[in-house]
């Protein structure tokens, strides 16, 4: 079983790499990119055995711990 961990800055927190991002896109000829946000992705590849519900409850607790920062970061959790 995998999980995909899907980690984005909330709205409203400053994101320089996105902007810095946005900047070498129109240096590069990409007009109308309004706005950029960057983020990570994270795959976990989990032991068999358990439901997927136990398993994206035990990832959200990853999350919660280690793998966002839940105060500048919003995550999202797929489980495949």
């Amino acid at each position: 079983m995998k999980a995909i961990v899907h980690v984005m800055l909330k709205d409203g927190v400053l994101d320089p790499q996105g902007e810095a991002v946005r900047h070498a896109l129109a240096a590069l000829g990409f007009d109308g990119v309004e706005g950029v946000r960057q983020g990570k992705v994270i795959e976990i590849d989990l032991a068999d055995g358990e439901s997927p519900e136990a398993a994206e409850e035990r990832v959200t607790r990853m999350c919660d711990k280690l793998l966002a920062n839940t105060v500048i970061e919003s995550y999202r959790v797929e489980i495949a």
